[in-house]
């Protein structure tokens, strides 16, 4: 958008002071500072002189949107069965599959099957970005943040829960095609690595969003209690008596 100052043409002198008013911008996305794509919305101004080069500034806006809707209360848990056939079988389970920037994410990880030595355990969270579009589509991953959450050999029947606390990073919403420009997308890749530092990992891609600063104080975090009531004890017994059935 455009507009001209009220002003007659003539020796600006001292400051001056000129009112202006932009209704109705659209301002549909929200400012980014990526790895390879930028999006800005900022001001500026040009003083325009008839025997010299005009003088221009610029001041950067910064741009955030909150969803507009009421986001849908569906929010269903990622369970993932991953192994090597009659050497390791585990169970991860992540409670939910959206979570807003100051959330905490939070899961389990279930040994059904140990044949191998395991020397550690480790969780990635990952941002990836794709610019461009069609053919010609570019991709780099950001390493946010790395933890290990098992060091030494587990057990058939143990497990290892997971609480990530996102309030620390600097991450944006998931933004898909973005003006058909750009993505960026978040994932939780889980990493075992044996004594013969072979790594085996699973990537499961989870979705960012923005909340209003008043709903998303640490208040709002007793929400984010285990939604399985069962106990992990009980689900495992199941899972043993149904395969006793299977090999009779």
């Amino acid at each position: 958008m455009e507009h001209q100052l009220e002003t007659e043409p003539g020796v600006l002198e001292g400051s001056t002071m000129f009112e202006f008013s932009f209704d109705n911008a659209e301002k549909p996305f929200e400012s980014y500072n990526g790895m390879n794509v930028r999006l800005r919305y900022f001001l500026k101004l040009t003083i325009m002189r008839k025997f010299a080069a005009n003088i221009t500034r610029e001041h950067e806006l910064w741009v955030i949107n909150y969803p507009s809707q009421q986001l849908s209360p569906k929010n269903p848990s990622i369970k993932m069965e991953v192994g090597i056939e009659d050497c390791l079988h585990i169970e991860f389970e992540y409670f939910r599959s959206k979570f807003h920037l100051n959330d905490v994410i939070l899961g389990k990880i279930y040994f059904l099957l140990v044949a191998i030595n395991i020397k550690y355990m480790e969780i990635a969270l990952i941002k990836k970005e794709s610019t461009g579009s069609g053919h010609n589509v570019y991709n780099e991953s950001d390493t946010l943040a790395k933890f290990e959450i098992m060091d030494g050999a587990p057990v058939r029947g143990e497990v290892v829960p997971i609480r990530i606390f996102l309030d620390g990073f600097d991450l944006t919403p998931t933004y898909n095609s973005i003006h058909s420009k750009y993505s960026v997308k978040y994932y939780l890749n889980l990493v075992l690595v044996d004594e013969e530092d072979r790594r085996y990992f699973k990537q499961t891609d989870i979705q960012l969003f923005r909340l209003p600063p008043e709903n998303s104080k640490r208040e709002g975090f007793a929400q984010l209690e285990d939604p399985d009531k069962q106990p992990p004890s009980k689900r495992r017994k199941k899972k043993k008596s149904s395969k006793s059935k299977s090999k009779k």
